[in-house]
């Protein structure tokens, strides 16, 4: 009887339930939805969209003022309803209101784009519809292409053009103008012999006016190429010039000419009235005292940008470094604690020009070293390095003790040094001779002086150097010669960036254009870069989730196949959804609950228009690989840990798209390639 009762009190509750959900589906804005509604085809991905500058949440779909939104802020969709869509930030019934549907992006995978600086090749075109474009691509119609680009770069596209926008001249800082360009949806092709991707984008600047509606293409703003005028007023432009030397045993000749050569430049810059465009830094580094105490320290900034505008204060702060009186423990420091230390302490963002200079006569303690101090390797240093917009140089002594090190540490260094579209920074300095690394210093900080002194002075810039030093051959030192080129060119790219930037060139506003991810003239290039916008909180977890997924295999816990169905399951999850981080791998959700035992998986990565190196990997593969190629890879894995947790801590990267203090809920495009 008992039971009896229970059962029929427990329909009757259901039934009550039924009816007050069917009510409150009738009264306009309090419809509540078990889950939000699924993508068309999915079984387990939901509509999601973007909030775009300027939309407003409303009680209801009827209209009224509204409360703003935070610019591009991931919502799930519960229900739409004509010009309307019912949205919440969580995916387990909760609803925040209702926006217009005109206020947002539908957000298909986690996927954007950032464009590539166009140096040496055409600036990207978007195409009002994919035929055009598809047609240009395939049949490589360049002589249709180039009127198309002409009229586009001159700002003269006429109604008719199937061009809407052009990719801005010059490189746009995400920090400084903050932009987001999603891929809607792809269409894959071939140009040339050449896989390419056609994109459906929207682009939308955090601090531009109210976006056009969807149906109502953008005509093609007028692009300016942007040069130094004569009369120009340019006081702003300042260089930051950071050493991280090497202070261990017999660097002693090697720290007092890299001293002189500053003391140079600050009697140069103050002969023509400049002191303070150029400041200077300095971080020493040694190695582990834990294993030898007597180096006393790892590494030390003597001296910060903001104190190294004075000589003064410089020549005092760096008369107490010395080198070490105690031999490390072997034939390699921890170097890369000393180039951290730098990104991490200097006044970067005070600087449009930011340089830091490597100097030592060792190899470098990488991930994979015990002793490594910061678990980071060449690459995911440079990475931290280029978010910073550091370009880093490598003065490599290759001194007769440390012989059995030079080819290891070179290619490591060589690998830091790497600057796009410019190539390594590197130096090797033949036998440590203190004579020819007292020119390349010179030569260096010189040529950044330079150009610092015509920035400040208005003189409009030469055209661009040649790509490869045309005198080359003929000097006494060839190599020396191809580093002036190579500063030569990155000091006018940096030169250029800035001026771009202080023009306030932003990214064009139009919505559902098409663009080509490959140059149309030479194919061989990309014309973007592939980005994860990940909100802090995201990283955190990112980082927390891929440490104990690779943790857990170290203990044996995980079989090869459910080991690579974890970092699948992960990287999926990133790409496409990373509210849900967390809740789609065994690790950490529990057995049974990666996407891949959820039978998820295909869906997830189907309709993605790039995957990473973990998603195209087989059990197979993995299997057939011998236990280095297995190692490294686990190393890789473990570099993008350590590269989470650098970036997560440097909260001088992160956008907050309210204008409040960094937070969670701040944002960061990561790069494909960073992710698992």
């Amino acid at each position: 009887m008992i039971t009896c009762h229970a059962n029929r009190l427990s329909r009757l509750l259901l039934s009550l339930l039924s009816l007050t959900l069917a009510a409150a589906t009738l009264l306009p804005g309090t419809a509540v939805a078990a889950q939000p509604l699924l993508m068309d085809g999915k079984q387990s991905l939901y509509q999601r969209v973007l909030s775009v500058p300027g939309a407003r949440l409303h009680d209801g779909p009827a209209g009224g003022a509204g409360d703003a939104v935070v610019p591009f802020t991931a919502y799930y969709v519960y229900a739409r309803r004509g010009d309307w869509v019912q949205v919440g930030t969580g995916r387990h019934g909760d609803t925040d209101g209702w926006l217009r549907a005109g206020d947002t992006i539908d957000w298909a995978q986690g996927l954007t784009v950032a464009f590539r600086e166009a140096d040496g090749r055409d600036r990207a075109l978007l195409f009002r519809d994919a035929a055009a474009l598809r047609d240009l691509a395939q049949n490589r119609d360049l002589d249709t292409y180039g009127v198309l680009y002409a009229a586009a770069a001159a700002g003269e596209a006429n109604a008719d053009s199937p061009v809407v926008a052009i990719q801005p001249s010059g490189k746009l800082d995400i920090r400084e103008n903050f932009y987001l360009v999603p891929i809607l949806s792809h269409q894959d092709l071939y140009v040339g012999s050449e896989q390419a991707r056609l994109l459906q984008v929207s682009s939308v600047p955090l601090d531009s006016d109210k976006p056009l509606p969807a149906d109502e293409p953008a005509a093609a703003p007028p692009a300016r190429v942007a040069s130094a005028p004569a009369d120009a007023v340019d006081t702003g432009y300042r260089a930051g010039l950071v050493f991280a030397i090497d202070a261990t045993l017999s660097m002693d000749p090697y720290i007092e000419r890299t001293r002189e050569a500053v003391m140079k430049i600050y009697e140069a810059l103050g002969d023509a009235g400049l002191l303070g465009n150029v400041n200077f830094g300095l971080v020493a580094f040694r190695d582990s005292p834990q294993v030898v105490p007597e180096l006393e320290y790892l590494s030390r900034t003597y001296v910060d940008l903001a104190q190294g505008r004075n000589p003064g204060a410089f020549l005092a702060r760096v008369n107490d470094l010395s080198a070490a009186t105690a031999s490390s423990q072997d034939f390699i420091e921890d170097a890369y604690a000393g180039v951290k230390q730098a990104l991490d302490e200097m006044q970067w963002s005070d600087h449009a020009a930011r340089y830091l200079v490597l100097v030592t006569d060792a190899g470098p303690r990488t991930a994979a070293d015990p002793l490594s101090s910061t678990g980071m390797d060449a690459a995911a240093l440079r990475a931290l390095a280029r978010e910073k917009g550091v370009a880093i140089f490598v003065l490599h002594l290759l001194t007769e003790a440390n012989s059995a090190d030079h080819l290891s540490a070179a290619g490591h260094y060589r690998e830091l040094a790497k600057f796009p579209g410019i190539g390594s920074l590197y130096y090797a300095v033949p036998t440590g001779d203190i004579e020819e690394f007292g020119q390349v210093l010179d030569t260096l900080a010189g040529q950044i002086t330079m150009q610092v002194q015509m920035a400040a002075a208005s003189q409009p810039l030469p055209p661009a150097p040649p790509p490869e030093p045309v005198v080359a051959e003929q000097s006494e030192n060839p190599r020396l010669a191809e580093l002036q080129s190579k500063v030569a060119r990155l000091g006018y790219a940096l030169r250029m960036q800035y001026l771009k930037r202080t023009e306030g060139e932003k990214i064009p506003n139009v919505f559902n254009a098409w663009l080509l991810d490959r140059d149309l003239r030479d194919p061989e290039q990309r014309t973007l870069d592939v980005q994860v916008l990940l909100t802090r909180d995201q990283l955190s977890d990112l980082h927390d989730i891929l440490r104990g997924v690779l943790q857990t295999a170290e203990e044996g816990l995980l079989s090869p196949q459910n080991f690579l169905n974890e970092l699948k399951s992960l990287a999926a999850t990133v790409s496409r959804d990373p509210e849900q981080l967390g809740s789609t791998t065994a690790t950490t959700a529990g057995a049974g609950n990666s996407l891949a035992d959820l039978g998820f998986m295909r869906e997830y990565i189907e309709d993605l228009p790039y995957t990473g190196e973990v998603m195209n990997l087989s059990l197979d593969d993995w299997e057939t690989w011998p236990a280095r190629r297995q190692i490294e890879f686990l190393h890789r894995l473990e570099d993008k840990i350590t590269y989470y947790r650098a970036l997560h801590d440097h909260t001088d990267l992160w956008v907050s798209l309210d204008g409040g203090a960094v937070d969670g809920d701040s944002v960061f495009p990561v790069a494909l390639e960073m992710l698992p």
